[in-house]
């Protein structure tokens, strides 16, 4: 807490100020939820927060081995719901932000620029931070694009702290560390957030200006996993141009054969 000495913050967990100092350098690994919590009550944390300072405590507990974690897959309930979704646009995606599919509405709204088969290699998927900092096109969509980034940072460090052993976590943000100067003073921040809900001004290079709400929803009895929605407020004209945007996005129509309106004849009933 700002203006509060190592002693201070000590006496108001309840613990010595010897004791808290080794567990601030990390070298005591028996901090008993408890205490953790006593510690998050007097820095004043927030439930992100709390979670996040027990995610670390029992991962330095625990000896980590960093490894290469199994290929994320999404079945077949997922698909069919982001296709149920019709014009909501929607995506899902995997713990480090990988892109694990999308509907046609919410390939349009996020990454029309982008093929949206994607490619045959799930370790070349789009990934959501990456395109955050990266790519010129995700930058230009959000009109505020360092509050957009900062969440995004600030969720990969909630999912850094539950995940310590995963190598192509640990591999993302090294990369994005080094290629992204933006990236890297936000991580050094030490800042975390879920990004579960918040507002958005979007310019869409199809449609214009538009605000929707990005919604993270976690399928039943997985943590891995997040579906993202985009909703406008009803009757706004957000939801107008979304309309506009399934209509200018939506397949061509199949021709029917014979054509219906043909007319029949004696000679050809």
């Amino acid at each position: 807490m700002p203006g509060l000495r190592r002693e201070e913050l000590a006496l108001l967990a309840g613990v010595s100020s010897s004791y808290y100092t080794r567990l601030e350098q990390g070298q005591s690994l028996g901090a008993s939820p408890e205490v953790l919590d006593a510690i998050a009550r007097a820095l004043h944390l927030d439930e992100a927060e709390r979670r996040h300072l027990h995610d670390l405590a029992d991962s330095s507990k625990r000896r980590t081995v960093v490894h290469r974690p199994p290929t994320e897959h999404v079945d077949a309930s997922l698909l069919g719901l982001l296709e149920a979704l019709g014009e909501v646009p929607a995506l899902v995606s995997g713990r480090r932000g990988d892109v694990l599919a999308w509907n046609r509405m919410g390939h349009a709204l996020f990454a029309s620029h982008i093929d949206p088969a994607g490619p045959a290699d799930p370790a070349r998927r789009p990934n959501l931070t990456r395109l955050v900092f990266l790519d010129p096109h995700i930058r230009a969509l959000y009109a505020d694009w360092p509050a957009k980034a900062r969440a995004v940072v600030e969720n990969l460090r909630m999912t850094a702290g539950r995940h310590p052993d995963d190598a192509l976590l640990v591999s993302l943000v090294g990369e994005l560390a080094v290629r992204s100067e933006e990236f890297a003073a936000m991580w050094a921040d030490h800042g975390v957030s879920p990004c579960d809900s918040a507002v958005y001004e979007m310019h869409h290079p199809l449609v214009g200006a538009l605000t929707v709400r990005q919604q993270s929803l976690r399928p039943p009895q997985d943590e891995e996993r997040h579906i993202v929605l985009a909703v406008a407020e009803p009757g706004s004209p957000s939801q107008a141009a979304l309309g506009l945007l399934a209509r200018a996005t939506a397949p061509p129509a199949r021709a029917t054969w014979p054509p219906a309106h043909r007319e029949r004849s004696a000679d050809h009933p």
